[in-house]
């Protein structure tokens, strides 16, 4: 049974006061068999991530690389020269790959 967390609290006291006819009707209530379609609608317009993103432009302005950062061999990502863990055959590797 789907239980609604942002209805206030019932006290015990009114918990109580529910006859089983009530409690019976309501639920008889809540059990229709139509079929909401208008969610099945809705639900096709969606689009879903990952979709067509031909139109988009980029919004990121790119730096091209400075004179004090490198690019590990390992990871590929353009660090400074202070995360410089190791240089092997010529190839600089970042503290974190080493």
């Amino acid at each position: 049974m789907a239980t609604d967390y942002d209805a206030p609290r019932r006290d015990e006291v009114d918990l109580g006061a529910d006859s089983i006819e009530e409690l019976k009707s309501r639920r008889a209530d809540a059990q229709s068999a139509s079929v909401d379609v208008d969610e099945i609608d809705v639900a096709e317009g969606f689009e879903l991530p990952g979709a067509e993103l031909a139109d988009e432009e980029l919004t990121v302005k790119v730096l091209p690389m400075q004179a004090d950062e490198f690019r590990c061999s390992n990871c590929f990502l353009v660090r400074h020269r202070s995360q410089l863990g190791a240089e092997r055959n010529g190839e600089l590797i970042c503290s974190e790959c080493v």
